[in-house]
């Protein structure tokens, strides 16, 4: 098995993550890793937010605004602290361009590709990466705040740290169940 298999086979979503972040080296080199997903026409359609430090504050209080009216406490409380579960978030944006030949809807695959290679090239650089959407990557008004063009979609919200604790191994279902040959003998 190459060390690329064998890395991508022991692949986690990490969900308690600390400081220090990625460094801007790393970010680089892992956007450059986002930026070789599989592109139909080279259209790049997609883009990325880095937010850090305080602002992460600031997008909590973007996500507590944008809670429904009827929210308790403890759910705006908990909107507030979704930022802070790492040192950094990374806003990945789906942003397709109008072409004749390439749909939306691969263009949506490649940038979801290319945040799989952005999580593969963070993790190897020995940082934890959690992917997440949720109602907020959804909601208007966050879009708005974020800058978030009427074409485009949040893809994620991508945190990243390092780990603070490992989590346990997540059983994977054996290939033979998802995976058949066609037509089927």
């Amino acid at each position: 098995m190459t060390p690329v298999t064998e890395f991508i086979l022991n692949r986690t979503s990490e969900p308690r993550l600390v400081a220090p972040a990625p460094s801007d080296d790393v970010l680089e080199r892992a956007f450059a890793c986002a930026a070789r997903a599989p592109d139909h026409a080279l259209l790049r359609p997609w883009r990325y937010l880095v937010i850090e430090g305080e602002e992460r504050v600031r997008l909590g209080e973007l996500f507590a605004a944008c809670c429904p009216e009827q929210a308790s406490d403890q759910d705006l409380e908990k909107a507030r602290r979704a930022p802070l579960r790492a040192p950094m978030v990374i806003v990945a944006i789906v942003s397709p361009k109008a072409h004749p030949k390439v749909p939306e809807v691969e263009q949506v695959m490649s940038a979801a590709a290319g945040v799989g290679f952005l999580e593969l090239a963070l993790q190897e650089a020995g940082f934890g990466v959690m992917w997440r959407t949720g109602p907020m990557a959804y909601n208007p008004a966050v879009r708005n705040a974020l800058g978030v063009e009427a074409h485009e979609h949040i893809a994620g919200f991508i945190y990243t740290g390092t780990v603070a604790m490992a989590k346990p191994s997540v059983p994977r279902p054996p290939v033979a169940e998802f995976v058949r040959r066609w037509p089927e003998v």
